[in-house]
């Protein structure tokens, strides 16, 4: 069975050929999509052993992963693993990801980081602030697209081929967390969970959290267009 770990990447350059030597030591090919880095990142990661393809400007998440997943269609994998560049996922949990498709019981699955918990039983390295902004997401995915889902902000996703060849990402930025949700649903594709554990080390959560105004602006600029995948396209 082919599997293809899908990672999409800017500035990303202090801990990408990490997330990408895991991967291929759990056996998978790694296409690393550098989305306009100004650093060494996809040098980095073709050094690890990815395949790289390149934005030449920094386009966004969404865009990112469209290309990704256009990209290994290049390949014809019987699975695509989609897991975020910074560290926060685990390679080990790809199997544990991909089973419920290689039994045939799904077409997509979410790895999901707070599967049967609540906020008081969550994961303790998960940050408050974290769990609540993906409660938010759940409820704006479920609003929008009626897809009920744990983690609907996970970056941690597998699909079979046919998810691979029905879903039509058409997201630029961090919106197409939740567009996935909305293919799922328009292309009557099955849908399972199931749990991981997330990383949360100095290097990640360095980044702007929402308490800061630019996560603040993502955050409304994020819903705003949502609404109109909802409600135009």
């Amino acid at each position: 069975m082919k599997i293809v770990v899908v990672i999409p990447a800017y500035n990303e350059e202090k801990v990408v050929g990490e997330v990408v030597h895991a991967a291929i030591k759990e056996g998978f090919s790694v296409i690393v999509v550098d989305d306009g880095s100004t650093d060494r990142t996809g040098e980095i990661a073709r050094e690890a052993g990815a395949k790289i393809y390149r934005h030449i400007i920094n386009l966004g998440l969404g865009a990112t992963l469209a290309t990704g997943l256009m990209a290994a269609r290049r390949y014809n994998p019987d699975i695509v693993v989609t897991m975020d560049a910074d560290g926060q996922h685990r390679a080990q949990d790809i199997p544990l990801l991909i089973k419920p498709l290689e039994n045939l019981r799904a077409d997509f699955v979410v790895g999901s980081r707070f599967l049967g918990k609540s906020f008081r039983k969550r994961d303790e390295s998960v940050p408050a602030i974290r769990w609540f902004y993906n409660l938010f997401g759940n409820l704006i995915t479920y609003f929008l697209f009626g897809v009920k889902t744990t983690d609907s902000q996970s970056g941690l996703r597998a699909l079979n081929s046919r998810a691979l060849e029905k879903i039509n990402i058409q997201s630029l930025e961090m919106e197409v967390s939740s567009e996935f949700f909305k293919e799922i649903k328009n292309n009557n594709l099955r849908l399972k969970e199931v749990p991981i554990k997330g990383i949360y080390t100095e290097y990640s959560m360095s980044k702007p959290d929402l308490g800061k105004t630019q996560n603040l602006l993502t955050g409304v600029k994020t819903l705003f267009n949502l609404f109109l995948h909802r409600f135009t396209k």
